[in-house]
């Protein structure tokens, strides 16, 4: 596989997260002339700092305590640091939590996108990457639709001079979050074990499986574009949680309790819509889609309702916006019904 970050300027987004510090390290081992950790969260930065000065005495990344949102904050480093590569892996991620909180996911992941890829086209940026989900095809949930429309918003401000690629994931285990250490979890302290639905299903990726994958999109050459991975066989959570249980080698009976699936959620997750269709790449693991995007003045007006829509603190003008944008979302009543809520952050 080449290397993408070698001699080169690398911004990481979400540095502190699961993928974002496993990417870290792997960037590092390709000596990139500098590398720039942007996180919202001290205590990550902080850690990830430190585990990287123990790994690698050589050139130290440069670590930024910012938010994606603060257009001064991405202005100082796309004027003064230049980066070339920008790698995006920070996102609101969690399905349940996101239904309530409708304004922040939009401010984060479909805002906060749009904003870092405006100004990486409008920089020394060569190429963008984005970690997308296989939550934003044929969305349920507003963190689905939200990442729809970052990758949306990929397709607005790719060029020539910097090409933008988004690449989906399933569920990544052992992430921030993840239903692994949520089971184990519960296995530790007697049970129950709680699962939405016996036949419910989920793709998963490991966490090196996903900087691969990640990886690879940023070595491409040529076409901006969202970007599949070959996935292979959907996990049943129910089977997932018997086996958690099994290797647990518990002394008391571990119920699996079935709860119902939650606000936003679906029973099955897939790759591709029924309006995309697949296409060849270069890396036999990615497959790059062709997938409908409105015009760029579509895109731009609907945008612009949204961030009027967040200004009023008006989720249902914000819901609006998204289906707008995500002619196949469908706002559950949770997300219909929540309140406006003060506060969020992005890493």
């Amino acid at each position: 596989m080449p290397l993408p970050f070698s001699e080169r300027r690398v911004l990481l987004t979400g540095a502190g997260g699961s993928i974002g510090a496993a990417l870290a390290q792997e960037i590092l081992k390709q000596k990139p002339s500098s590398l720039f950790l942007l996180d919202h969260s001290e205590g990550n930065l902080h850690q990830l700092g430190f585990a990287l000065s123990l790994m690698h005495s050589g050139n130290p990344p440069k670590i930024i305590l910012g938010d994606i949102r603060e257009t001064a904050v991405l202005e100082e480093i796309f004027e003064e640091e230049r980066p070339e590569i920008v790698l995006h892996t920070a996102a609101y991620k969690h399905v349940p939590l996101m239904e309530s909180h409708v304004l922040a996911a939009v401010r984060n992941n479909a805002l906060g996108t749009h904003q870092l890829a405006k100004m990486a086209a409008a920089s020394d940026a060569q190429s963008f990457v984005m970690v997308s989900t296989d939550k934003a095809v044929e969305p349920r949930s507003v963190m689905g639709a939200t990442k729809r429309v970052a990758e949306l918003a990929l397709l607005r401000w790719a060029s020539a001079e910097c090409s933008m690629r988004a690449v989906r994931l399933g569920n990544v285990l052992g992430s921030h979050g993840s239903v692994v250490p949520t089971f184990l979890a519960q296995i530790a302290a007697g049970g129950p074990v709680t699962v939405t639905h016996p036949e419910a299903t989920r793709y998963f990726f490991s966490i090196a499986e996903s900087v691969e994958l990640i990886m690879l999109a940023a070595a491409l050459a040529g076409e901006s574009g969202i970007y599949v991975p070959e996935p292979g066989q959907p996990v049943r959570i129910a089977d997932l949680a018997k086996q958690l249980i099994r290797e647990a080698n518990a002394e008391c009976h571990i119920p699996i309790v079935f709860t119902g699936l939650r606000p936003g959620d679906k029973l099955h997750e897939k790759f591709v819509s029924v309006r995309e269709s697949v296409e060849n790449a270069q890396s036999g693991k990615l497959k790059r889609m062709s997938t409908p995007a409105p015009t760029h003045a579509e895109f731009d007006a609907a945008i612009h309702a949204l961030e009027a829509s967040l200004e009023d603190r008006d989720v249902g003008g914000a819901l609006e916006g998204l289906c707008r944008l995500v002619p196949d979302y469908c706002p559950s009543e949770t997300a219909r019904h929540s309140r406006a809520r003060q506060g969020s952050g992005a890493r």
